[in-house]
């Protein structure tokens, strides 16, 4: 696993620094501290003070890569420049410009803007694109399902690969999905995150760490695909251009670079 493209990402409030702690052992790829929604108003001071003591130490090459999620400009003063730091989530953003403000204020920080609104969808190509800094881009979907009052899921999936589009056209990595607020439901978590990944993203945001077993298993390439893959990339080592399996298969340039791509994750396994 890498920590440029972890699969499993556990948001945790930025108030609970006992609890930011055993996150970071919960056996996530990336860990992400929430100074926004997940903390109160009268708690956001000390959630601040308290994370930026938490990354005040430069992170061991073992460690969870920490990000964090901030409420404005504030935050992001406090935080640039820790050496514990591994990227900022800037929630609600619309324009580029926002991009490169903060930008300017966390100079070589890695930055992931959220688009929450239908304005943040319209623009997003360019907010993706905006700055070498920004190195992905994400949904806030509760917050968009409010603004574009939407009742059913898939109402979302327009949205959904018009981002999945962007990133990629931007020379990003593929987005990860945002959360599944429902903790017990193993299930639907399940079945969401097939839909996402069909969708072309990868990994998850979770809020409890017993969703992580369950997007993890959802990502990885399955023994089959695994196989599949295996047999594309033989046949294209024999044989040059365009050609068909036994089985009816076709293979041209796509299909094997896309076979690569699966063992690649499929290598990834811890």
């Amino acid at each position: 696993m890498t920590a440029e493209t972890p699969l499993t990402w556990l948001y945790v409030p930025g108030d609970r620094p006992d609890v930011v702690r055993k996150a970071c052992d919960a056996g996530a790829d990336a860990v992400i501290v929430d100074l926004e929604d997940a903390v109160a108003p009268d708690r956001k001071e000390y959630a601040r003070s308290a994370t930026v003591e938490l990354l005040g130490e430069p992170a061991s090459p073992e460690a969870v890569p920490v990000h964090v999620r901030v409420n404005d400009e504030t935050d992001v003063l406090a935080l640039a420049g820790l050496p514990g730091l591994a990227g900022l989530r800037l929630p609600k953003i619309t324009h580029a410009a926002s991009v490169h403000h903060i930008a300017a204020l966390a100079p070589g920080v890695a930055l992931c803007p959220l688009l929450e609104s239908a304005l943040g969808i319209e623009h997003a190509y360019t907010v993706a694109s905006a700055h070498p800094q920004v190195r992905s881009v994400a949904l806030g979907e509760a917050d968009l399902r409010a603004d574009l009052g939407v009742r059913d899921d898939a109402g979302l999936d327009w949205s959904r690969s018009r981002v999945v589009v962007a990133a990629r056209a931007a020379g990003l990595a593929p987005p990860i999905q945002s959360v599944f607020p429902d903790v017990r439901d193993m299930d639907g978590l399940w079945a969401s995150c097939a839909h996402g990944r069909a969708l072309g993203f990868l990994g998850r945001a979770a809020i409890h760490p017993r969703q992580l077993p369950v997007i993890e298993r959802a990502f990885r390439p399955t023994p089959q695909e695994v196989e599949a893959a295996q047999e594309i990339i033989e046949a294209a080592r024999l044989q040059a251009g365009a050609l068909a399996l036994p089985d009816g298969r076709f293979v041209d340039a796509a299909v094997v670079a896309q076979a690569h791509r699966t063992l690649s994750l499929a290598g990834r396994a811890r």
